[in-house]
């Protein structure tokens, strides 16, 4: 495997973009390969890396059908539902409690 050019933090040539910088502007890597890779010094650890890929080879986004819309609802009522009195929270359950907050403190009196 050839080793893919590296630059320094900030200092990448136009045209290379990370994958955040690819969804942001709409775009996906689209099976390419790394292009280059960007390196961000440390003081006791290795550096951090940044893989960049090209922006003139990305392939659009592709959109959400109904199906993965409707997926996604229901994986998110799923984390809102709370395991012990079966009640959506309204919230996201923490993972730490893994219950509502009511059912996790139930002498305290709470507007549920």
């Amino acid at each position: 495997m050839a080793a893919v050019p590296a630059y320094p933090w900030r200092l990448a040539p136009d045209g290379l973009a990370t994958r955040r910088q690819l969804r942001a502007a709409g775009l996906r890597p689209g099976g390419q390969d790394v292009a280059a890779q960007l390196e961000r010094p440390r003081r006791r650890r290795g550096p951090l890396v940044a893989y960049l890929y090209r922006v003139d080879a990305a392939k659009p986004v592709r959109p959400m059908t109904p199906a993965k819309w409707a997926a996604l609802a229901k994986a998110n009522a799923a984390r809102r539902t709370c395991p012990e009195c079966g009640r959506d929270a309204g919230y996201v359950i923490p993972s730490s409690l893994g219950m509502c907050t009511p059912c996790a403190f139930p002498d305290e009196q709470c507007a549920a």
